[in-house]
């Protein structure tokens, strides 16, 4: 009732007809090759009885969470490059905001607990079974989804109670907070604090747990004599290292930052990379760098 703007215009990226359908097919694509990719993994893990570890349900979960992820930015975007679906109204910006920053808040969590897991996994192999059980692989996956739509609540309500007096072009092809802010006639102050106190807690703190849980894993391995010890163990992470690399490395700079007045060009460069790319690259980084989940795919 606060808000005189009812709906927004989504810009998506200007240019020639051409040029947007070129984006649409490759969004497409992208999509496409996103959602198969992802839901390959979770059948390839539910088949498998070898893949019944706690390593892999937690791979699992971030698939499942990817094709969710990429599912709210796509068909949306694709329908503001092709013109037919530009308008949003507030209450779905809203909404989407909160679903995306969830979901991104949520993959954060998932990735410090998949470090941990194999911090257990390298670094106390012997007792990795009773320290990793089935039961405290579930309750660290719910509470990590948990967390992830918690931590974002408070900030989604704030953003709700701006006030919006125009102009109602986003110049984005989804809602997210920069934009909001960039739009908002009333003191944005308090959601920009909210944004770089949850960007803290959620990217900061689950990226020192990942840092910390790397420091001794690549400590155990070092300490390994063979080569071929060092090999294969360094193998079990690998693959998890390079998708929080790339996850991390976007996320941060976009959320952990004092004001969120930054280049709305460039925040959109980076949020396609962190949307589309990062949920597309998963499955492929997991399966080429996986020896196990090559021969499962193999069989």
């Amino acid at each position: 009732n606060r808000t005189s703007v009812k709906e927004f215009i989504l810009l998506g990226f200007p240019g020639t007809w051409q040029f947007r359908v070129s984006f649409v097919v490759v969004f497409a694509l992208m999509y496409t090759l996103t959602v198969i990719g992802n839901a390959s993994i979770i059948a390839l893990v539910w088949r498998s009885s070898n893949l019944h570890t706690p390593m892999y349900f937690f791979l699992c979960n971030l698939s499942f969470l990817e094709i969710w992820y990429t599912t709210g930015v796509v068909p949306k975007a694709i329908g503001v490059m092709l013109g037919t679906s530009q308008t949003i109204s507030f209450s779905v910006c809203i909404l989407q905001l909160f679903f995306l920053l969830s979901l991104g808040s949520t993959e954060c969590f998932l990735l410090s607990v998949m470090a941990y897991d194999r911090y257990l996994a390298i670094c106390c192999p012997l007792r990795y079974s009773s320290l990793m059980s089935s039961v405290l692989s579930v309750r660290l996956a719910l509470s990590s989804w948990l967390g992830g739509f918690l931590a974002i609540s408070l900030l989604a309500f704030l953003t709700s109670r701006l006030t919006f007096c125009g102009p109602d072009v986003i110049n984005h092809f989804i809602c997210d907070i920069d934009s909001c802010l960039a739009l908002s006639c009333s003191d944005t102050w308090p959601v920009e604090l909210a944004t770089f106190l949850v960007s803290i807690i959620v990217v900061v703190a689950s990226c020192v747990v990942t840092l910390v849980s790397y420091m001794y894993i690549i400590s155990s391995i070092l300490r390994i004599q063979s080569g071929h010890g060092r090999k294969k163990a360094f193998s079990t992470c690998s693959a998890h290292l390079s998708v929080v690399t790339i996850w991390y490395g976007s996320t941060m700079f976009l959320y952990v930052k004092p004001s969120a007045q930054n280049s709305l060009d460039v925040n959109k460069i980076v949020n396609t990379f962190n949307t589309m790319v990062t949920p597309l690259l998963n499955p492929f980084i997991y399966t080429l760098r996986n020896k196990e989940v090559k021969l499962a795919l193999t069989r």
